[in-house]
């Protein structure tokens, strides 16, 4: 997620110094937070965007113009949230009704700083549908017919959006402050490490001797790296610069290896245990726990990278590509040695959540303290504080820029909530999904799947799931779909756009990264994450896949029945045998992932 700066000297970021320590500044206060116990959330989520402000309008300048105006909204925007922090206790009496022209214009000015946040961050597509939604919430009741709303005082429609906890304090931006914040932390310190390479170390040790080994390779270092990076594209530019060149030396074709990484790589934010951004707002969202929602996760993401790796491995036939030399091989010794690097922080994490019961992120709090002491070591077993420092520094830069463009979009999507809360109009639009759809499931799964797609091609994933989910969700509750699996359903096709024309973010990374056309990566994708289209409907045709903790058994036939049609799905995208037999096994496939057995 993070934006590169350009090189010319207007475009640097003023005064390089501060920002590890606005970055520093910005853990202190999250990790506080976490250990000092309840903090009013008018207090805490003003201050994680007061925070965030800095590195939106200055960091991410990439003109003087850019740099000029953004000193103005910053310090605008720091107005804002200090008087709303400042004022907690005074404006909770309020009950979201404004009573002065100074709270009218702090009001208007945090919801006109919170659109160009995301924008700054992400482009123009979520303001612009926050912006609607503000729009709508304010005229509504201009609107003829079923869709139109009885209208709000002016003053109090703001004052719900700016002075409450709803609008942009609502509880989405509680999950950004409290729990998203501390596990981007967590990535950055062990990526300011040495976890990334021993994530690779085991990955290559693993599957590097196997036939079409550097493609094999990529998707299990993926599948650990993107866990914690929450994010495609920064999984793509990490791994990939090790991955793809490997899989090219070994005679990878060049629109496959981009390929490869690519799917791999999508596949983080789906991949227990930190899954990115979305796990904890699905936590919200539900009221379903951590725990069950990344064991939920885990078979379907366990059968995404499976359907890859089979993929691979159709692949390396075809192409006769062959094992990783032995000499580019890491010996035991160093994937051991690299290994704890990210082992004893997860362990750390994993053992406090399901051992010692406390929460996520006072789990993950005491992982970064672990993690945070490694940084002063390197595989050879030396320590320097000149290391540390130097760690700390990219690890703090690097935390505060993605806690800020995260924050950006959540509390951007916050608007769209509260007005849907407040209007009504999700209620009228999944009465809609459901008069179209005839009440029938399909139909209404089809329906949400396209509006999934179409809005994870504009908006990143989360704002995407946030938006959809919020919308569709109930849809798909009122037609006997499980929470949790409608959750997971919208989620997982809100990814699809990383590797589905004509966006595919990730496919166009990869496709730089290897020197070829991205049309050509974007079709090698699509067969390979055959996965990402099949399984989130396999999901629901096979609820069981999704109660691993409560159903085992349930649960595990339904693993091996969607793992066989995936694989014989994707004999039937990538084998080159006789035509009727890939159809046979297409048609097969289908039939096993979808027809009660």
């Amino acid at each position: 997620m993070s934006t590169m700066v350009a090189d010319d000297a207007a475009a640097r970021p003023p005064m390089w110094f501060v920002w590890p320590v606005l970055g520093l500044l910005s853990i202190a206060f999250h990790l506080g937070l976490i250990f000092s116990g309840l903090v009013p959330a008018l207090v805490a989520r003003p201050l994680h965007m007061a925070l965030a402000l800095p590195w939106l309008f200055v960091f991410l300048a990439k003109t003087r113009t850019q740099l000029l105006t953004g000193w103005v909204l910053l310090i605008l925007g720091e107005i804002g949230c200090l008087y709303i922090a400042l004022n907690a206790e005074a404006l909770s009496d309020q009950y979201g009704f404004i009573d002065n022209g100074f709270q009218m214009a702090v009001a208007i000015t945090l919801l006109a700083i919170t659109l160009e946040m995301a924008r700054r961050a992400i482009g123009w597509p979520l303001p612009l549908v926050a912006l609607l939604c503000l729009a709508y919430g304010l005229l509504g009741q201009y609107v003829p017919g079923e869709y139109g709303h009885p209208g709000f005082p002016f003053a109090s429609f703001l004052g719900t959006m700016t002075i409450t906890e709803g609008g942009i304090w609502g509880s989405l931006t509680g999950v950004s402050v409290g729990i998203v914040s501390i596990f981007v932390i967590l990535g950055a310190v062990l990526n300011a490490g040495e976890a990334g390479q021993g994530f690779m170390n085991v990955a290559t040790l693993a599957a590097g001797r196997l036939r079409g080994g550097a493609g094999k390779v990529s998707v299990l270092s993926s599948a650990m790296f993107g866990s914690i990076s929450g994010s495609a594209s920064a999984n793509v530019a990490s791994t990939g610069a090790v991955t793809i060149p490997a899989m090219t030396r070994l005679g990878y074709p060049r629109a496959l290896a981009g390929a490869v990484e690519a799917v791999a790589s999508s596949g983080g934010q789906i991949m227990p245990p930190l899954m990115g951004a979305g796990a904890f707002v699905m936590v919200e969202l539900t009221g379903t726990p951590y725990a069950t929602i990344m064991a939920a996760a885990l078979p379907p993401a366990i059968l995404y990278f499976l359907t890859t790796w089979i993929g691979i491995d159709l692949f390396a036939r075809r192409y006769g590509l062959g094992a990783v030399d032995a000499a580019d091989r890491p010996s035991v010794r160093d994937v051991v040695i690299t290994s704890m690097f990210f082992a004893v922080p997860f362990g750390i994490l994993l053992e406090r959540m399901f051992v010692g019961g406390f929460t996520p992120q006072y789990a993950a709090c005491l992982a970064i303290l672990a993690a945070a002491l490694l940084l002063f070591v390197n595989v050879r077993g030396e320590v320097s504080l000149h290391r540390f420092v130097e760690r700390a520094g990219g690890a703090a830069v690097s935390a505060g820029q993605q806690i800020a463009v995260i924050g950006a979009i959540i509390i951007c999507a916050s608007i769209v909530i509260g007005v849907l809360g407040m209007t009504g109009l999700g209620v009228k639009v999944t009465s809609t999904i459901l008069s179209v759809a005839d009440d029938s499931l399909w139909p209404a799964l089809l329906l949400t799947a396209i509006a999934c797609i179409l809005l994870g091609m504009e908006v990143p994933t989360t704002a995407a799931y946030v938006i959809c989910v919020t919308i569709a969700g109930p849809a798909l509750e009122r037609l006997g779909i499980e929470p949790l699996l409608a959750h997971l359903f919208v989620f997982w096709f809100a990814l699809l756009s990383t590797i589905t024309p004509p966006v595919c973010g990730a496919v166009f990374i990869a496709a730089g990264m290897v020197g070829e056309n991205w049309l050509k990566v974007a079709g090698s994708a699509m067969r390979l994450g055959i996965g990402l289209y099949v399984i989130p409907l396999a999901m629901i045709a096979n609820p069981a896949i999704i109660h691993i903790a409560d159903r085992p058994v349930e649960a595990g036939l339904a693993f091996v029945k969607i793992a066989i049609a995936l694989w014989a799905l994707s004999l039937a995208f990538i084998w080159k045998g006789p035509v009727w037999l890939r159809l046979a096994a297409g048609l097969g496939g289908l039939i096993v992932c979808f027809v009660p057995l």
